[in-house]
């Protein structure tokens, strides 16, 4: 994998787990020598990553609607920043830039993103893997939901399957680097 895009939230929550856990992120990969592709903003769980990768030497392009410029506090120290008219340009250019997608916590526009990226894989438009890291069991309402989805006939077993989901940084990037489109 050359470069994983990570959704997350431009705050940094409630726990202190979640930018710990961000910043974990943003280090393993740049370790790793695979490069970070986010939403270009240097505030909250965002920027935790993007700080983290950098520190450790690591590429992280961040990518933002012009909308969003003034909106949003851009990162200034990024390997590359990417402006985009739109939105979905912005998720198809992270789609395009990216090997994989790990969601951490976040609100609206992670949980849209990382729906958009997990339908995505499902119709076959890309064929690269989706997680999410379950810190402090953010997630386990979402699985939930994605489990009753299944047990109410809207979501077939074998597409539920596709969302990885783990723990600890560790094994969800192991997880990525085994994913095989079934």
């Amino acid at each position: 994998m050359k470069r994983i895009c990570v959704f997350s939230g431009s705050s940094i929550g409630a726990l202190d787990e979640y930018a710990r856990t961000a910043r974990s992120v943003g280090r393993e990969l740049a370790r790793r020598g695979i490069g970070v592709v986010y939403g270009a903003a240097s505030i909250g769980l965002m920027g935790c990553v993007a700080d983290a990768a950098l520190e450790e030497g690591g590429e992280v392009i961040g990518i933002i609607p012009e909308a969003l410029m003034e909106a949003e506090v851009v990162h200034t120290g990024l390997t590359e920043l990417k402006v985009v008219p739109s939105m979905h340009e912005r998720k198809a250019l992270m789609a395009r830039l990216s090997d994989g997608f790990i969601s951490l916590p976040g609100g609206y526009g992670t949980l849209e993103e990382l729906a958009e990226m997990i339908t995505w894989l499902q119709l076959r438009i890309h064929a690269k893997p989706c997680g999410v890291l379950n810190v402090r069991n953010y997630y386990d309402h979402l699985i939930r939901f994605l489990d009753h989805a299944v047990a109410q006939g809207f979501l077939k077993q074998k597409h539920r399957d596709k969302l990885l989901i783990a723990d600890t940084v560790d094994e969800l990037l192991g997880a990525l680097e085994g994913f095989r489109l079934g």
